[in-house]
């Protein structure tokens, strides 16, 4: 193989290529993905559904069967429990976050705000709209 032939794509593209990457950084930065706990796949279904309903998410993803440890109250402590991903617009992390504590049958539930490095700008901008926010 000629490894001359190696990055061999007009300068043009390559500088489209870092400008499309640079927006689909910027739109990424838009997005957040909230993490949270349930202590059943049922909680963690009725809580996801009311916040997709409510428009304050676009999309939940609940992994069920979850095996957490964690000290609470001086205890060491071994729950199965149903993990939760929440995609949606930045601007409503403070809402969604709020309203994962008010759905929530924990004192202390997991709620933590991730952010989003990069992604598809289609699907940004799909998540953005589905949690009424428009334009990015």
């Amino acid at each position: 193989m000629d490894k001359s032939a190696k990055n061999t794509v007009p300068s043009s593209r390559r500088t489209a290529a870092a400008e499309e990457d640079g927006a689909g950084r910027e739109a990424a930065r838009r997005v957040a993905l909230i993490y949270t706990t349930f202590p059943s796949k049922s909680e963690a279904k009725k809580a996801g559904r009311a916040l997709v309903e409510s428009g304050m998410a676009a999309c939940v993803n609940i992994f069920p069967k979850m095996t957490s440890f964690y000290i609470w109250q001086g205890e060491l402590e071994e729950s199965r429990e149903a993990a939760m991903l929440i995609k949606t617009a930045r601007e409503r992390s403070s809402e969604v976050l709020a309203e994962v504590k008010r759905l929530h049958p924990y004192s202390l539930p997991a709620r933590l705000v991730l952010a989003v490095e990069d992604g598809g700008d289609d699907f940004l901008e799909w998540i953005r709209t589905q949690s009424g926010v428009t334009a990015l």
